[in-house]
């Protein structure tokens, strides 16, 4: 394409056809800018000159499914202990697992992104139908504003639940700027969750987890604030559907990291200029 359209070339900055590097430089450059993490120090550079003065009503945090193309990593064998029943023996101290959304409350969102799975795998979720889907690849979650401007994006394993990121997410994006409200949908409804956006100075509206029991159903006031969440709908589909979230080629957790930020720089700017415009 930058071959036979010359206003392409120019956009991509070659002015003439001598100008294109060839496909091996190409591959290389890419594989350069994501072991830098360029594509997110660009995004934070965005974020910080255009919404770091401004004040954020909502933040809406949603994950969306990135199919990959490779092969799913295969996961180590987990060696199961068996648990013993009934009440501990005198003098017996039985060790407890510690979750991970426990962890994370303490730490930094450096030392809690670390431990997460970010290899690709094999992922399942229900649909807005009811109806379970599958796919192999990763998950991408991101923090969106009301205006539909993505501020904070990170690439996981498929597998992983949607609330073992939010934690970190929330407060990368506190460190980027200032906002009032946190909304998530039942998958994020975990006690931990609640106390770190309280602990913020955020108010978290989280639709809440029946568990098999009777529903717990939101103040008429925050019905209207969680309908502010469609903002991160409307931004995945986006994503996948004009910047290249649909259509992943590249291979490994950091390259399709940078693929998918370029996608998410790009929109940045584009609805940027439709808000202004």
């Amino acid at each position: 394409m930058l071959h036979t359209m010359p206003n392409l070339r120019m956009i991509c900055g070659f002015v003439r056809k001598s100008d294109i590097p060839s496909e091996s430089t190409f591959s290389r450059a890419f594989a350069e800018f994501a072991s830098s993490d360029l594509g997110r120090k660009v995004h934070d550079a965005l974020v910080k000159a255009h919404l770091s003065d401004e004040l954020i009503g909502h933040i809406a945090r949603d994950a969306t499914a990135i199919r990959g193309n490779e092969k799913p990593a295969n996961k180590a064998k987990k060696e199961k202990t068996p648990k013993k029943r009934g009440r501990p023996k005198r003098g017996e101290v039985r060790v407890k697992e510690v979750s991970r959304l426990f962890l994370q409350v303490s730490q930094s969102p450096a030392e809690a992104l670390h431990d997460i799975p970010t290899s690709c795998d094999v992922g399942s979720k229900t649909n807005a139908q009811g109806y379970k889907e599958t796919w192999r690849g990763y998950k991408l979650h991101i923090d969106t504003t009301d205006s539909g401007l993505p501020v904070t994006a990170v690439l996981t394993s498929a597998s992983l639940h949607d609330s073992q990121v939010a934690i970190p997410m929330m407060k990368l994006t506190s460190e980027k700027l200032t906002y009032l409200y946190d909304l998530m949908d039942s998958a994020y409804d975990a006690a931990s969750i609640w106390d770190v956006s309280r602990s913020l100075g955020h108010v978290p509206i989280i639709d809440r987890n029946s568990r098999r029991g009777d529903p717990v159903l939101m103040a008429p006031a925050e019905v209207l604030r969680y309908r502010e969440r469609t903002a991160s709908e409307r931004l995945n589909a986006r994503l996948k559907e004009e910047f290249g979230g649909r259509r992943v080629m590249v291979r490994g957790h950091k390259k399709v990291a940078l693929h998918l930020m370029f996608g998410i720089i790009a929109l940045f700017a584009d609805q940027l200029m439709r808000l202004v415009s």
